[in-house]
């Protein structure tokens, strides 16, 4: 009785913590749009709103979310870290207004949830040193997981941006060689690349609404770099910034960058083929050699045990 007793307590917290987990994680991703904004995408105007949230060093806060109440009190107390993490944010992907404290309230409700699926183990078999090591590892784990799992994303949503960024250049150099405005340039590689990269035409896209909204250019462009965090967005910024200055020619500032990214994605792509040897070097040694052996050896092998034997 006790023992089902335990298994029922368990199943209903596994199913708690795992539907948290999830239910913030949908948050995340799927932003809270009001019937103005919709109203807003289909009448085409700028989403004036949005943009400045995406910029804006302060997100505001709401108080009637349960997550951003939560959020706030597990905040970081320095404000360097809460730029650190909403940058982390952005470079992900998430730019909902409300994506720390959502962040921040995940992180908690994991940690504390995680040790209370120890709590029936503790009930049966008595709380010991190795059950409360197993809570510690079970609340860092909680803790730190969501901060793991967004730095994936956002490792893989910069390996997407990377491998579309020199077509992207290559469009933008061609569009503005055929007489096109930068600020036009890049609305329609955006177009051009709504498809084929998403990501990348999306922040383009964010580029072009700030710039129609007032924000400098070099200042939409270094926005760009802060939510991207790739190099060659930042080259690309520092050249675009300095062409702008001095007033050299932009087209063959671009064409001499595109030519540069396009050297070092053949760079990569070299050094990635020759990480192959290696890495099928370790894949023979642990698989290959152990079946040939057995299949050389093992015959003979048989014949000596035979006549041994005999």
């Amino acid at each position: 009785m006790a023992n089902a007793f335990l298994f029922s307590a368990l199943g209903v917290l596994v199913f708690i913590v795992t539907g948290g987990f999830f239910y913030g994680l949908y948050i995340l991703l799927n932003p809270t749009r009001t019937a103005q904004d919709r109203l807003r995408d289909l009448s085409g105007q700028l989403e004036e709103d949005n943009n400045f949230d995406i910029i804006s060093v302060e997100a505001p806060e709401d108080p009637n979310n349960m997550a951003s109440r939560i959020g706030q009190l597990a905040a970081p107390s320095s404000e360097e870290e809460k730029n650190k993490q909403r940058q982390m944010l952005l470079q992900a992907g998430f730019k909902n207004r409300h994506a720390l404290e959502i962040f921040n309230s995940v992180r908690v409700t994991m940690a504390l949830s995680l040790p209370l699926l120890i709590l029936p183990i503790a009930a049966g078999w008595g709380f010991n040193l190795q059950i409360a090591l197993f809570v510690v590892f079970a609340a860092s784990a909680g803790y730190y997981l969501p901060a793991l799992w967004v730095q994936n994303v956002t490792n893989k949503r910069q390996r997407r941006l990377l491998a579309a960024f020199p077509d992207a250049l290559d469009l933008l150099v061609s569009c503005v060689e055929a007489g096109l405005g930068l600020d036009a340039a890049f609305r329609r590689v955006a177009m051009e690349m709504e498809t084929a990269a998403p990501d990348l035409a999306r922040e383009f896209q964010i580029v072009t609404h700030e710039i129609s909204a007032g924000v400098p250019r070099v200042e939409a462009m270094r926005h760009l770099e802060t939510r991207t965090g790739l190099d060659e967005i930042r080259s690309l910024v520092n050249m675009l910034a300095q062409a702008e200055r001095f007033g050299t020619s932009i087209a063959k500032g671009l064409r001499v960058h595109s030519k540069m990214t396009r050297q070092k994605r053949m760079s990569r792509a070299e050094e990635e083929a020759a990480k192959v040897s290696p890495k099928l070097t370790v894949v023979m040694i642990l698989f290959l050699l152990p079946v040939l052996g057995a299949v050389l050896v093992g015959p003979a092998a048989i014949k000596v045990y035979e006549t041994l034997s005999n």
